[in-house]
């Protein structure tokens, strides 16, 4: 086979396996050493750490992670699985293997030193999804932590039962505790987790008129959390929805992403109201 041909074997391969390989793992693959050098030299892959190749789709972020020695995890690597993260956190979030002594890192960078709930491969640079959310308990506010739990069971990155199972500890064992497949957002998991200090029943995801809404305060008082799909047809479909429940002795109050994240101490006042008022009780 020309040599041309096995080069272009072995950046496919790379770019397969995520756009960055150690070396070992590649040799031990079948391509050989004159093959990556070729590679090398013909500007199609590049050594990072000596240890490390990548190939020109590689994910910036893991290659600075094969660079440093430690791999993505807590926030950043949720954010990179697509959960639902605070907008808030930029900085950097990795885990390092507790045998180094020592990582180089940029500027901000977090960095956890905690033990594994899974064992980590040789050659990963995104910790486990598990360990990802141990590390989110310990590093977020528990409203927070449990939004980025929830959002992974959402998107079947991990099953609840395997949770149960494993060996959480702290504060992952507190969110575990609290784990419900229920709310369909973020935003929805932080509200449930404050409702719980009204001392009324909350119910999420019930089907009232045609739709589910999205909690039911008490026996009539409608709380909706609009996202940034709540426009056009959707929107006018909100409100149809809303006229309907008005007339069936419902009370609604619609609120945004905005009032959750940045203006909540307003919204909780206004059902605080409504409850004052027994909106939410079906009246004699």
């Amino acid at each position: 086979m020309p040599l041309t041909t096995r080069v272009d074997a072995a950046v496919a391969d790379i770019a397969s396996a995520g756009g960055i390989v150690r070396s070992t793992t590649l040799l031990a693959a079948g391509h050989s050493q004159r093959v990556l050098d070729a590679a090398i030299a013909g500007g199609l892959l590049r050594r990072v750490r000596r240890v490390w190749l990548a190939g020109p789709t590689a994910d910036p972020h893991r290659v600075a992670a094969a660079r440093a020695g430690v791999l993505l995890s807590c926030v950043t690597e949720a954010r990179r699985l697509g959960l639902w993260v605070m907008d808030d956190e930029a900085r950097a979030h990795v885990a390092a293997p507790r045998h180094r002594g020592h990582v180089v890192v940029a500027p901000g960078t977090v960095v956890h030193w905690a033990r594994p709930v899974v064992p980590r491969g040789r050659d990963d640079l995104s910790d486990p999804i598990e360990n990802v959310l141990a590390l989110v308990a310990s590093c977020c506010p528990f409203e927070h932590a449990l939004a980025v739990w929830e959002s992974a069971v959402r998107k079947q990155l991990v099953d609840p039962l395997t949770l149960r199972r494993l060996p959480f500890t702290g504060a992952a064992r507190e969110v575990r505790a609290h784990l419900s497949p229920v709310s369909d957002s973020g935003l929805e998991t932080l509200f449930l987790v404050r409702s719980r200090r009204w001392g009324v029943s909350v119910v999420p995801q019930v089907w009232i008129a045609g739709h589910d809404v999205d909690f039911l305060v008490g026996d009539r008082l409608v709380v909706q959390i609009d996202g940034g799909t709540h426009v056009g047809a959707q929107r006018t479909s909100d409100i149809e929805h809303d006229a309907r429940l008005t007339l069936m002795g419902y009370h609604v109050i619609r609120i945004s992403y905005d009032h959750v994240i940045n203006r909540w101490q307003q919204v909780q006042g206004v059902i605080l109201q409504a409850l004052a008022q027994g909106l939410h009780q079906i009246r004699a």
